[in-house]
């Protein structure tokens, strides 16, 4: 288990050198992209469903929430996001308790405050890359640390992306594959 752990760290860290370096490098020549209006700030109100992944895995069934994302074009390749929502991971019915009889695990809340970058490396296409705290919702709720990758689409009035988000810290490591579907607007 330790083992997975570290291997989950280990991809999404290097999922976010990874784009550090690729967004460091996006050059001007490049295709630009279709999703900047005159005003560089968007913002994006999108829904977002996935299923658990690590620790999670077992005691959830799937998790669905939803998202707000300010976004600055810095350029017509580039952009920088602020990210933040609410997930909800509904836990599993009728789970088979260690000493017999079954049990319903409750449901679990976290609230994702994430910074990134989108960049655009094809007409409308983007690799994204976002980093930040989680904070669970129940009493006494720890604070995790977020790394999140994905690839997505994005126009002028939709994005669609598939990500990975991996929340780690205080013993614990998991994470939600998924989709984000939003409809941005500029400001």
């Amino acid at each position: 288990m330790t083992t997975m752990k570290n291997t989950t760290k280990w991809i999404a860290a290097t999922a976010m050198v990874a784009a550090i370096f690729f967004a460091s490098n996006v050059k001007a020549q490049m295709a630009p992209a279709t999703t900047t209006d005159p005003n560089p700030w968007r913002l994006g109100i999108g829904i977002e469903g996935g299923l658990p992944t690590g620790d999670a895995h077992s005691p959830y069934n799937w998790v669905l929430g939803g998202s707000a994302r300010l976004q600055y074009d810095a350029s017509k390749n580039f952009a920088w996001t602020l990210t933040s929502g609410y997930d909800n991971f509904f836990g599993k019915s009728n789970v088979a308790a260690p000493l017999g009889g079954t049990y319903n695990v409750p449901n679990f809340g976290i609230v994702p405050v994430k910074l990134g970058i989108k960049a655009f490396f094809a007409p409308n296409i983007y690799f994204g890359a976002e980093a930040g705290a989680g904070f669970e919702t129940e009493s006494g709720g720890n604070t995790k640390l977020i790394l999140a990758p994905a690839l997505g689409y994005a126009n002028k009035s939709w994005d669609i992306a598939l990500h990975y988000e991996n929340f780690s810290g205080q013993g614990d490591n998991f994470g939600i594959a998924g989709i984000r579907v939003a409809y941005a607007f500029g400001l």
